[in-house]
């Protein structure tokens, strides 16, 4: 994976920015231990974007859409009011089991609502214009479905954040579908007039796209 900035620039920024509760560091640590591509965590970096957009837009109701272990979701949970909501979707029991025995250890575990199975079944049951925030990290060649699906479940003023948009420096020569369907999801938002949409290098790259 092509690396953005030295292990030492890391961890400046992580020691100069909010860090995560206990309960998160203990999920991350589990998550390292019992699987087999813990990287797959969103992290604290991505966390405390996701955080940021959340508060400064005061979001209520929250997407994602590919939960792993629980890490982002129950990160978002943590600053929504006492009656937000996350519907996150995911399609492994294992993940879905895990997450949820951190999550029955949180005081805002209650605001976190798990769809389980196919994302596009699952955000099929969710009303159109109601959310406020939206994350998609999900298998890749899906994102093109779940980012048209979001557009239209969020409301005007609405952020959709998607991850891995970068997939380790890749996408500068896709040799897999994978790494070409984040390319040309790349393109197809460059296009899209509905949104104002910006590219972070953030971790492994955020595409930030507020609905206009």
């Amino acid at each position: 994976m092509l690396s953005l900035v030295s292990k030492e620039i890391n961890q400046y920024c992580e020691e100069n920015s909010q860090g995560d509760s206990d309960l998160l560091k203990e999920l991350t640590a589990y998550t390292y231990k019992t699987e087999d591509i813990p990287q797959m965590v969103s992290g604290m970096q991505v966390g405390n974007v996701l955080q940021g957009f959340i508060k400064s837009i005061h979001a209520k109701k929250v997407i994602e859409v590919g939960m792993f272990t629980g890490y982002s979701a129950l990160k978002m949970a943590e600053v929504l009011p006492e009656d937000g909501e996350v519907h996150t979707c995911e399609l492994m029991t294992k993940h879905v089991n895990t997450a949820q025995s951190f999550l029955n250890r949180s005081p805002h575990g209650s605001k976190i609502h798990i769809h389980e199975g196919k994302a596009s079944e699952s955000l099929e049951q969710l009303k159109s214009g109601t959310f406020d925030f939206a994350f998609i990290d999900a298998d890749k060649g899906g994102y093109h479905h779940y980012y048209l699906k979001c557009m239209s479940l969020l409301r005007s003023g609405g952020i959709i954040v998607l991850d891995n948009m970068l997939w380790g420096g890749h996408v500068l020569d896709p040799q897999d579908d994978d790494t070409l369907a984040l390319k040309n999801m790349a393109e197809f938002i460059q296009n899209d007039d509905r949104v104002f949409n910006y590219l972070l290098p953030v971790r492994d790259g955020l595409m930030v796209c507020i609905k206009l």
